[in-house]
C-alpha cells in the first residue's frame, strides 16, 4: 500500500522557510521525501544560523523578499513549477506601531498582498502538477488583536483568500488550504514566550497546557498536501492546543 504521506519525488516551496514554523514544515517534508527549496530575505542560508535556531539540512535555499513585488514571479521563473507551495511569510510590529500608517502598510504589504503574489506567480506550475497550496495564518485571523490591528486584519485576510482561492482554483486541479498556528515560540511570539508572567497566562489559557512547536504545524501541512486531504479546499485548520476553544 502506497504510503500518502511519502512526498517522494516531490517539489516543495515554502516561503518565508529561513527559521520558525516555516523551517519547520520545510523539515516535515524533506523528512518524507520531498525537495525542498526555502526562502528567506538573507543573502544566504549562513546568515541565518546564528541568529535563528533554523535547520537548512537538506534544504536548497533562496533569496526572497517579497516586499518587492515583482520577486515572486522572477523566483517562480527562476526554478519553475513546484507541487507544493507553503505561505509561511510574516511580520508583526509591536508597541502599537501598527496603528501608524507605516506600521500598518508594513504587516499588510507582508502578510497579505504578497501572499496574493506569490499564489499568483505558483499558480500555473501548480496547475500544471495538479498540486497544492498553504497559505500558513494565525488563530489571530478569528479574534481580536488589540495591539495588533495589522497583523489580525491581514491574517483575517489570508483566511479569506484560502477560501477565494479554493473556489477559484479547484477547476485548475489546484487545492488550496490553510493552518491557523496558536501560540508557538518563533521570532514573532517572543513578545509572550521570553516574558514569564505573560507565558504562564498563555499556558493556562491552552487546554493541553503546551505552546505549539514547528513539527505540530508541520503535521497539518503534510496532512493538507496529501491525498489524505484529497476533498479538501478553502479549508484553514486551526492547530492551537485548544487556545481558542472558549
Amino acid at each position: 500500500m502506497t504510503d500518502p504521506l511519502d512526498f517522494t519525488g516531490k517539489r516543495v516551496l515554502v516561503i518565508g522557510g529561513s527559521g520558525g514554523i516555516g523551517n519547520g514544515i520545510a523539515q516535515g517534508f524533506r523528512a518524507r521525501g520531498a525537495e525542498v527549496i526555502v526562502t528567506g530575505t538573507r543573502p544566504d542560508a549562513g546568515d541565518y544560523l546564528e541568529a535563528e535556531d533554523s535547520d537548512f539540512t537538506g534544504l536548497d535555499y533562496r533569496r526572497l523578499d517579497v516586499r518587492d513585488r515583482d520577486a515572486p514571479a522572477v523566483l517562480a521563473k527562476e526554478i519553475g513549477p513546484v507541487d507544493v507551495l507553503v505561505q509561511s511569510q510574516g511580520v508583526v510590529r509591536y508597541g502599537r506601531k501598527e496603528f501608524e500608517r507605516e506600521g500598518w502598510d508594513e504587516v499588510i504589504e507582508v502578510n497579505l498582498d504578497s501572499v496574493m503574489d506569490c499564489a499568483r506567480a505558483f499558480h500555473a506550475g501548480l496547475a500544471e502538477r495538479a498540486g497544492t497550496m498553504i497559505v500558513v495564518s494565525s488563530v489571530a485571523a478569528f479574534k481580536s488583536t488589540l495591539g495588533n490591528p495589522a497583523y489580525g486584519a491581514s491574517k483575517a485576510g489570508a483566511a479569506s483568500l484560502v477560501k477565494s482561492l479554493g473556489e477559484a482554483w479547484a477547476r485548475d486541479g489546484v487545492r488550496v488550504n490553510g493552518i491557523a498556528p496558536g501560540l508557538v515560540p518563533t521570532k514573532l511570539t517572543t513578545v509572550t514566550t521570553e516574558h514569564p508572567e505573560r507565558r504562564e497566562g498563555a499556558l493556562r489559557s491552552i487546554p493541553l497546557r503546551r505552546m505549539g512547536t514547528p513539527e505540530d504545524m508541520a503535521g497539518a501541512a503534510l496532512f493538507l498536501a496529501s491525498p489524505l486531504s484529497a476533498y479538501m479546499i478553502g479549508q484553514t485548520l486551526v492547530v492551537d492546543g485548544g487556545l481558542t476553544l472558549s
